[in-house]
């Protein structure tokens, strides 16, 4: 497959991500756990198109710290995500596992906001990467 498709379908994928966790948020009840999921994956995918542009063959992993550490070789800029990659990984198995009360629609609407974030920095990289 051509790089820059393979690249566009992952960011396909997380903006994917990032749709569904937003729409699931006008659900009654809203389902926390998955919006949360969600947002971590749709960050997870924005990483892994980053290093597919710079020839790296992402790890088959959800640990979105050892995915910024990778992308931090190539862009010393993704230390900006530090804190947001923190707070997202909970997400990637939390889904799997009941956590009843952890979660109020605060932190998910937060956790939102942080996936919209993280994917607007992603795409700014990307360009600046395609530039330089």
């Amino acid at each position: 497959m051509q790089l820059d498709k393979l690249i566009e379908e992952w960011l396909v994928l997380g903006l994917q991500d990032l749709n569904s966790a937003k729409f699931l948020m006008d659900m009654k009840p809203i389902p926390l756990e998955i919006v949360g999921f969600h947002c971590q994956q749709a960050v997870e995918k924005y990483l892994k198109a980053f290093l597919i542009k710079h020839n790296i063959e992402p790890d088959k992993t959800h640990d979105l710290l050892f995915l910024l550490n990778q992308c931090k070789k190539y862009d010393e800029k993704f230390i900006t995500l530090t804190k947001t990659c923190a707070q997202l990984i909970e997400y990637a198995v939390k889904i799997c596992y009941p956590y009843p009360g952890s979660l109020d629609i605060a932190v998910i609407q937060h956790a939102v906001h942080l996936a919209d974030e993280a994917i607007s920095f992603v795409k700014t990289r990307l360009v600046d990467s395609h530039q330089g």
